[in-house]
Formats: C-alpha cells, sequence, structure tokens
C-alpha cells in the first residue's frame, strides 16, 4: 500500500464523528464473536474507546459553542443601539467562531434554516424581541374557580412531613393520593387489557402517539378515550411534547444526549443505501413561536402541534386531565438556552390555556413546571404558571443526571407548589422514587418503568425493611425488592410471586411458572409479569397512604 493511501485512510479515521466511532465500535463487538483473534480485537477496541472519548468531549465543546453563538446572536438582534454592549457582543461571538473554526476547520457557524411548512397557521405568532419574555399576565385570564366537575380535597397532612392524602374527583371517578399512574402509550397499558388494569385509579396515554394512529377524530368517533379503550376510570394526556422532542435530529445543535435516547427504525438495517421516501420518519422538523411541525413514523406525513391543536386534539380524546404544550430542553444546555426556553414554554401554555378555557368541556388542566436543575429558573416558573388559573401542576423538563440531583432538586421545588391543588411528576414513579417523593408532598406520579421492567422478567417484591416480625424460613428472596425471574433458582420455587402482598397479585400462579413462561418466550409471560408490578406498585401506594394516615411518613 503507498504511503499516500496510508496518509489518506489515517486522515479519514481521524476525521470520523462520535457517531460513527460507536458505529465502528459495535462492528467490532459483533466481529469479535466466535473470532480466534481475542488480542488483537481487544486492542483495536480499546483505540477506538480511546478516540470516542476524545471526540466525545471535542463534539461537547463544539456544541457549546454553536449554543452560545446562536444566543448571542439573537441578543445582538434585539438590540437597537449601537452602544458599548452591542461591541461586546460582537466580539464574544468573533472569538467564539474563531474557536469553532479551530476545532472544525470551518470559518464561521451558521445554523441551517428549516424550509417552512408548507401548512399555514390561522393565527401568525411571531416571537417577542425579549425572548426571554413570558406569556401574557394572570389578569388577561378569568379568574380560577374551584370546578364542580373536578374536586381535589386534602384528606390528611402527616405531621412527620409534607406528605399527604388527597382525594381527586373527576367526571369518571376519585383518585386517592399519593397514586401511582401506568402509561397506556398507544391507549393501552402493553400486554395488558383495560379489565386488567380495572384497578388502576389513573391512566396515562400519549397524545401524540394517538395522533399518529389512530388519530384524535377518530377516537372522537369512538366517543373518546374512555369508550374507544373501555376504560371506565379517569385518564390523563399529555400534550404531545415529550415525545415529538425525542424526535430531535443526531446531528441538531443544542442536543443533549435525552432528545437521543429514541431513535425510531423503520427501514432495517440497511436503511441508510436505501432509496425509500420514509426513510426520516420520525423526525422533529421545526421549533418556533408558532409551534412544532413533525414527521410521522408511521406514514412520513408532516403533523403540525401548536399549543392550540394539542388542546383541541385533547378535546377529542375526552381525557379527564389535560397538559398544555411545551418545549423539552436537553439536560446538556447553556443557561441561556434553557432560560429561553422555559419563557417559550411559558408562552405556549398561556397559548393552551386561553384555547382550553374557551371550551373546558368537563376536563382540568394541569400546566408543567419547567427550569432543568436551575433552582431560579424553577422558581420564577412556578411564580408565573401559579399566577394563571390551571387546576394542578406537574413537574416536567431535565430533574437531573441521577436519582440523587432529581431528589434534591424536588426537595427544593415541592414547597414552592400551591397546597391547595393537586401535582405530579412527569415520568417518575418505580418503588424507590416513591418512597422518596411522597414525603416530598407529591400527589401523582407516571411511569412506563413497572411495566416495561417486568416484560423483560424483572418483577417488584417486597423487601425485608417493609414487613415487620418474619422468620428466617419466610423472609422475602430478594434484598432489593427486585425478582429478577428468569433467574434459574425460581426453576423450583412453587410460592407465589409475592408472599408478603395482603393480596395475592397472580392467584394460582407460582414463581415457577413464570419462570417458564419466560424460558419459554410465552406472551403470557409479559402479561402476567406487567399486572404484578402494576398490583404492586398500587398496593404499595396504598400502604404508603396508609403510613401518611398514622403520621409514620
Amino acid at each position: 500500500m503507498s504511503s499516500g493511501v496510508v496518509g489518506s485512510q489515517n486522515e479519514e479515521e481521524e476525521t470520523m464523528t462520535a457517531r460513527e466511532l460507536r458505529k465502528e465500535l459495535r462492528r467490532l463487538e459483533h466481529a469479535s464473536k466466535g473470532s480466534g483473534r481475542t488480542s488483537a480485537r481487544t486492542e483495536e477496541k480499546e483505540k477506538i474507546l480511546a478516540r470516542l472519548k476524545l471526540q466525545e468531549e471535542k463534539e461537547k465543546v463544539i456544541l457549546d459553542i454553536k449554543s452560545n453563538i446562536t444566543i448571542k446572536r439573537k441578543a445582538l438582534k434585539a438590540l437597537d443601539d449601537q452602544g458599548d454592549e452591542r461591541m461586546a457582543l460582537k466580539r464574544e461571538i468573533d472569538e467564539l467562531n474563531s474557536r469553532y473554526e479551530s476545532l472544525t476547520g470551518e470559518k464561521t457557524y451558521t445554523k441551517k434554516r428549516k424550509r417552512a411548512s408548507s401548512h399555514q397557521l390561522e393565527t401568525d405568532y411571531t416571537r417577542p424581541e425579549n425572548i426571554l419574555a413570558d406569556g401574557p399576565s394572570a389578569d388577561q385570564f378569568e379568574q380560577w374557580l374551584p370546578r364542580d366537575y373536578f374536586k381535589f380535597e386534602v384528606v390528611h397532612e402527616s405531621t412527620k412531613s409534607r406528605a399527604r392524602v388527597c382525594r381527586i374527583t373527576t367526571p369518571h371517578g376519585v383518585i386517592e393520593t399519593p397514586c401511582f399512574v401506568p402509561v397506556g402509550t398507544n391507549a393501552a397499558a402493553k400486554c395488558v387489557s383495560s379489565e386488567q388494569c380495572k384497578e388502576v385509579q389513573l391512566m396515562f396515554c400519549n397524545t401524540y402517539h394517538l395522533l399518529v394512529h389512530p388519530g384524535s377524530d377518530v377516537i372522537e368517533a369512538a366517543g373518546g378515550l374512555h369508550s374507544f379503550m373501555n376504560r371506565h376510570a379517569p385518564i390523563i394526556t399529555d400534550s404531545g411534547g415529550f415525545q415529538v422532542f425525542s424526535l430531535a435530529a443526531a446531528t441538531e445543535d443544542e442536543d443533549g444526549p435525552e432528545l437521543k435516547m429514541k431513535r425510531v427504525r423503520r427501514t432495517g438495517k440497511n436503511s441508510e443505501k436505501t432509496n425509500d421516501k420514509h426513510a426520516n420518519n420520525g423526525q422533529l422538523l421545526t421549533v418556533n413561536e408558532h409551534g412544532t411541525s413533525f414527521r410521522s413514523y408511521l406514514d412520513g406525513s408532516i403533523i403540525q402541534l401548536t399549543p392550540e391543536s394539542s388542546v383541541a386534539a385533547q378535546k377529542k380524546l375526552g381525557a379527564d386531565i389535560i397538559i398544555p404544550l411545551d418545549e423539552l430542553p436537553p439536560y446538556h444546555v447553556t443557561r441561556e438556552r434553557l432560560a429561553a426556553s422555559v419563557a417559550l414554554s411559558h408562552r405556549w401554555m398561556a397559548r393552551s390555556l386561553a384555547a382550553h378555557l374557551k371550551d373546558k368541556r368537563k376536563q382540568a388542566m394541569y400546566a408543567v413546571i419547567h427550569g432543568g436543575v436551575d433552582r431560579q429558573l424553577r422558581s420564577h416558573s412556578v411564580e408565573y404558571l401559579t399566577s394563571l388559573p390551571f387546576d394542578g401542576f406537574a413537574v416536567g423538563g431535565s430533574l437531573g443526571k441521577d436519582k440523587s440531583e432529581m431528589f434534591h432538586l424536588l426537595n427544593f421545588l415541592m414547597p414552592l407548589l400551591p397546597r391547595n391543588k393537586p401535582n405530579h411528576v412527569l415520568g417518575i414513579a418505580d418503588p424507590d422514587s416513591a418512597k422518596n417523593l411522597v414525603p416530598l408532598g407529591v400527589d401523582t406520579m407516571d411511569s412506563c418503568n413497572p411495566t416495561r421492567v417486568a416484560r423483560h422478567g424483572t418483577l417488584f417484591v417486597s423487601t425485608a425493611n417493609d414487613h415487620d416480625n418474619e422468620d428466617a424460613h419466610s423472609a422475602p428472596s430478594s434484598k432489593d425488592g427486585i425478582l429478577r425471574i428468569k433467574q434459574g433458582r425460581f426453576q423450583e420455587d412453587f410460592r407465589p410471586i409475592d408472599p408478603f402482598l395482603p393480596v395475592d397479585t397472580l392467584p394460582g400462579y407460582s414463581r415457577a411458572y413464570l419462570h417458564h413462561l419466560f424460558k419459554q418466550n410465552e406472551p403470557l409471560a409479559l402479561t402476567l409479569a406487567s399486572i404484578h408490578n402494576i398490583k404492586f406498585m398500587n398496593f404499595y401506594m396504598a400502604d404508603l397512604r396508609k403510613k401518611i394516615m398514622n403520621n409514620e411518613i
């Protein structure tokens, strides 16, 4: 091989992106299976891992620079005068561009503009000159008054913490809180029917997925979500914003890892080589003052989602509690970008509220508190949104990089929320989280975690700490509250899944039987495991309510 070819190959290797390096790493791992060249493969993987670490650090720096350039250009555009502040901003932008050029070889960073959607909105919402401006003030809305169709009652407040037992009355039933809310993404908890979920007090459904299929018009024609999914108890729907922002392209500047976790693959492993017109399914196209537009993962069609259209869709779905449209900024963004996102969400939520109040349809609307892990922004979000006539408040956005940071943030945030209205924590609801959130005064919490891990053979069970006066012979088989039913030790374990719950979650079914179903890939395993985890969470929350009533929490 000539030196020119070798040089070209080395240069190509040096310019590989982190995404390409991760792909190369997966290729090597696949190739090493069954290969005898273990040491050589290991050495090559170590080299790629070292390069990947450096490249990820470099791309993060570039991402921060691009984000800062965008923010400062917007701030520069908003300045009318030609004074010192303008000159200082120009110098900062020049310095950032210089750093960008040294890292990328490109002289100036210019954010690529997406073509405007052909779908025209009825109202022209122009971005305010101050991108940090909130929406309209409270005096532009009707005064909040208790609803006869949505009632919130505090039954008991613990003397030991902020924990409380409450009762939420909706048109489709009463919710006793604290309460676990399972997620029925497509109007169904995966592998579980509505009849099998009849003990669930509140079910969470996703507007985004229901917009894509079957469409809100179809569900409205069926009589609403309750009739469509044969559920006779309360339902809460989100705005669709979380799923839409999860579609952000991996190359989009200002995106962090949270927005890159979900990647819908619809065209197979050779999709890069195909000319399928739907190869880019599930793609976020635009985000602006109007709202968002995205490409359907189902058929590639473009769907517009605005504060008004999200509310209109949720009116057709007919849930008891609805959520206004908000933007989901990732964890790794600059404070300037985060502040601008919070303000945009406030403006969107104010528009959502205005649309909702014109036609309430016996639905309650919860605002979503944003601000990432920035306490000042979280406080400001609470101050603005609680001034508006929302019926309750959800906590959303990034809550931290791990549970420790999340618990610290919520310990600060929850006391800021009004005690005379219900609250909800979005996307967090496993036994450990519930145990930590309830003492903070959290009323309801949703998560797909309990049913998702169940489908992979992880079952929730009691721990020794949950019970008193247990003898060694009958002690729980799990110290951490987790039972991995696929393990061989359960092959001849004929006990119930959790002998210590007051009611058998799966009467007549033993651990050995579930172990057998999972090992044989029987679909029934997914259903039974999901039912168990849902029932476990229901019993767990009921036990927490009992302890609150006794001032034990």
